[in-house]
């Protein structure tokens, strides 16, 4: 099975073996030295934190690392940014 076929299939069966909550898009940025990422305000407010031990609240999100490849080679122009639901 070629790479591409392959990765897409991974990430296909991540996706239906986990629930996530879209919560926006990672692209690269015209200039290509960096990602852009454009969150939806009312999917991050609904996202769930966490608290570290210093009291600072952080919201944890995942961008797949094979989609993020595709997107910075050129192959994809953008992927997704979302919160797995436990």
């Amino acid at each position: 099975m070629p790479k591409n076929e392959q990765s897409k299939k991974q990430e296909n069966q991540m996706n239906e073996e986990t629930k996530s909550t879209l919560v926006g898009y990672a692209r690269k940025s015209n200039a290509g030295g960096a990602i852009k990422l454009s969150i939806n305000t009312s999917a991050f407010a609904d996202c769930a934190t966490y608290v570290t031990s210093d009291g600072q609240a952080y919201v944890p999100l995942i961008i797949p690392i094979n989609a993020l490849q595709r997107v910075l080679s050129g192959d994809r122009a953008v992927t997704t940014v979302t919160q797995i639901n436990d």
